[in-house]
Order: C-alpha cells, then sequence, then structure tokens
C-alpha cells in the first residue's frame, strides 16, 4: 500500500509545496503525489523529543497510525506524500491517540478533494 519518502528533497517539496495540518501530536504535510500509493515521511526531532530512544519510539507511533488508517486513505481519491512530524505530547500516548487524530487529518484532506473537484 504504501512506500516511504526517503530523499531529503522530496521531504523539501512536501514542506515548501504541501497544505499543513497541525494537531496535538503531530503536524502533517501532504501534497498529491500524482502516483499509484500513498507515501509516508515521518520526523522526531532531536530539539523537540530528545534522547534517540523518545524519538524512534514517536517514530513507530506515527508509522502505525498511519498503517492503521489504510482504510481511510483508500477512499481518498487521489495519493498522496504525507511528512508526519511528532510533537513531544505524542509521548504520553499510546498508538490511539495519534491514530485518531491522523484519521482526522485524512478526512480534512478528503473535504479538501470533495471541495476542490467541484471548482
Amino acid at each position: 500500500m504504501r512506500k516511504n519518502l526517503r530523499d531529503r528533497s522530496e521531504f523539501q517539496r512536501v514542506y515548501k509545496n504541501g497544505k499543513r495540518f497541525d494537531g496535538n501530536y503531530i503536524t502533517v504535510f501532504v501534497i498529491d503525489n500524482q502516483g499509484r500509493e500513498h507515501r509516508l515521511g515521518v520526523t522526531a526531532s532531536k530539539k523537540v523529543l530528545g534522547k534517540a530512544v523518545q524519538r524512534n519510539r514517536a517514530k513507530r507511533l506515527l508509522r502505525e497510525s498511519f498503517r492503521s488508517n489504510e482504510e481511510s486513505l483508500r477512499e481518498l481519491l487521489n495519493t498522496y506524500d504525507w511528512v508526519a512530524n511528532a510533537k513531544l505530547s505524542i509521548l504520553s500516548q499510546k498508538v490511539d491517540g495519534p491514530s485518531k487524530e491522523f484519521e482526522q487529518i485524512i478526512e480534512k484532506v478528503g473535504k479538501l478533494e470533495a471541495r476542490e473537484s467541484v471548482k
């Protein structure tokens, strides 16, 4: 269903041209990728989260949140590149909180698609 964003240039393209969605646990940048599948890039900065153990846990939570919402992703009309940035508050959560937040962001993207297809 998905591949990962890896190159710095791919991340920069999403940051520069994508739409931003802020939540309590994550900030997500989204851009249409004109491809066949959704791709995810994950960041967990040392400045925000500190030690490697905490950054790795945050990245695992973000990847699992994305994976657990595959059904919602399939309902979107287009495929997107997603870059998810972890916030410090994610460390106090199990997977449910970030997963629900990611689902809400997917719904917002779906509403934007619907609005733009009307134009």
